[in-house]
């Protein structure tokens, strides 16, 4: 699934992205470093991985889209 980075604190490597819907979905540091960055600004666009639906919906991985 894809979406675009909303926000992200690099002290706690947490942050948020906006699913393409427009609904923002919270992320952990664990998915952050399962990912593999180092850096995450707004705006980029991003590759996620889920599991759970909505409410329940939660991010287990975050890296950057490649085309």
């Amino acid at each position: 699934m894809q979406a675009t980075s909303y926000t992200y604190d690099p002290e706690t490597r947490a942050g948020s992205v906006l699913l393409d819907d427009g609904t923002p979905v919270e992320f952990g540091s664990d998915a952050f470093d399962a990912g593999g960055l180092r850096l995450l600004r707004p705006g980029q666009r991003v590759r996620i991985e889920t599991e759970g639906e909505g409410a329940g919906l939660r991010i287990t991985l975050v890296t950057l889209q490649t085309f």
